[in-house]
């Protein structure tokens, strides 16, 4: 074992890890609450006070410490999130200066961390899911942590319960040795129903979650040997990170460096060299992609009714609803009758009415709005 386990003030062991939260994104599907300046993992949507960036942090207590968490997010976002994160060193912030999607953000926080050491095992937690099972997730991540000190590239696959079309898929090999790890064949994309039917009959498809767990040196050689410009590019910037040089080296390397997910960049050529496994996990999994998806993992009353806000008068007022998801941010009172299967939500210069069953397109609405011009509402 590369990695040893230390006692944790909480009283958990705790593995020597580093965990890294890419905290990006504007979550456009849960408009008009998440923002571009205020996203939705900067949101309690965990059914708690708690904002999803800081129930991801919750969670990783039992694997790693505040030292070796790190985050990676927009210069816009950096204020607020110090301030969700009290307990996180000011350094352990990093500070995307545009986004380039997760490639070079999650590169950028693997070669820092080799900057300080070259030996660790990092993974990658998105700052934006929920997590039912908080301890059967720990639980899974320590098995992918024993397949990366092995040098393998590890993601944690979502045991699928339903033939889902929305999410990317994981084919699988046969299990390591009887244990929980799989070797990955191949990265799936987003499937038509008939073929996430048939993913959910095989037995051999798990749901990308886009968790990781590596070696940073694997990480990097791999980077390297597929992604050889922007491996270049992220070396450089870690070499002036922490030093004078860093802004200007920052700024002139980042917009260099190209869009791409990890997945492309990296995972789906690994896979198809053979150094990609899995661990299935089943902890309650969810990715909060919509108000919808949100109405069905959050606490109902009896009628199947979702309330978020509104804790304080007015509040929010139902009467002979069914199956609603009620967001109120204003300060208004909130109210409906006679009504069912809607979404209702009500910030400070936004409202937003749809069913339920129309809560993917929302985003629609958001790229409506960019036409138009009006940049102040997304």
């Amino acid at each position: 074992m590369r990695q040893a386990s230390v006692p944790c003030r909480f009283g958990h062991d705790v593995l020597m890890l580093y965990a890294v939260i890419p905290a990006g994104g504007s979550g456009t599907r849960l408009w008009p609450l998440s923002r571009a300046g205020h996203p939705k993992f900067l949101h309690p949507l965990t059914g708690s006070t708690r904002s999803l960036l800081q129930a991801t942090v919750d969670r990783l207590a039992p694997l790693t410490t505040p030292e070796r968490t790190l985050v990676v997010t927009g210069a816009a976002h950096v204020a607020a999130v110090a301030r969700q994160l009290t307990g996180l060193p000011e350094e352990n912030i990093l500070v995307e200066p545009s986004p380039r999607d997760s490639c070079a953000a999650i590169a950028l926080a693997a070669a820092v961390i080799a900057e300080r050491d070259p030996d660790a095992v990092m993974g990658s937690f998105a700052a934006d899911h929920l997590i039912g099972q908080p301890d059967r997730w720990a639980d899974t991540v320590r098995e992918a942590v024993r397949g990366a000190e092995r040098g393998l590239l590890m993601t944690v696959g979502i045991t699928p319960t339903r033939a889902e079309t929305g999410y990317g898929y994981l084919e699988t090999g046969d299990p390591v040795d009887g244990g929980p790890l799989r070797p990955v064949a191949e990265f799936k994309e987003k499937p038509e129903a008939t073929v996430a039917e048939a993913y959910l009959r095989s037995g051999r498809h798990l749901w990308n979650a886009s968790m990781f767990v590596w070696r940073v040196d694997v990480f990097l050689a791999e980077l390297a040997r597929q992604q050889p410009a922007l491996h270049a590019g992220i070396t450089a910037i870690a070499a002036a990170w922490g030093t004078p040089e860093q802004d200007d080296v920052l700024g002139t390397v980042w917009p260099t460096l190209p869009k791409i997910s990890v997945d492309y960049a990296v995972m789906e050529g690994a896979a198809t060299a053979g150094r990609v496994a899995t661990v299935p996990g089943d902890f309650g999994w969810n990715d909060v992609g919509d108000f919808h998806t949100l109405g069905e993992v959050l606490p109902a009353d009896g009628r199947g009714n979702v309330v978020l806000g509104g804790e304080t008068k007015p509040g929010v007022l139902l009467h002979d609803t069914d199956d609603m998801v009620v967001v109120a941010q204003s300060g208004r009172l909130v109210a409906a009758l006679g009504v069912r299967d809607l979404i209702v939500v009500d910030t400070h210069d936004a409202v937003l009415v749809c069913p339920r069953d129309r809560a993917q397109d929302v985003k629609k609405l958001v790229d409506e709005l960019k036409e138009r011009g009006e940049e102040g509402h997304v």
